[in-house]
């Protein structure tokens, strides 16, 4: 595969993996009295929440770090592309 093609793989992955952290967010408070309902893990509520945020923040920090790497290499090449017209 080529360079370029694997690297706009990687942004597209990096920005669904953005995506999927935020609606883990959005999605927490719709699923949560759900789970409450369980008897069973009601005494456990506090380390449900702690690990569906976490899941979110993981998603949404990996995402970021793909598409900041995509940005940093592709700024990258234009300043080296720019520099050796000169």
């Amino acid at each position: 595969m080529e360079d370029k093609q694997k690297s706009t793989l990687q942004l597209i992955w990096g920005i669904l993996l953005l995506l999927a952290g935020v609606g883990v967010f959005f999605r927490i408070p719709q699923v949560m009295p759900e789970i409450k309902k369980i008897e069973h893990f009601a005494p456990y509520m506090v380390f449900i929440y702690f690990c569906f945020y976490l899941l979110g923040v993981l998603l949404i920090v990996g995402g970021a770090r793909k598409v900041y790497t995509y940005l940093k290499q592709t700024n990258g090449e234009n300043s080296n592309a720019e520099g050796d017209v000169e």
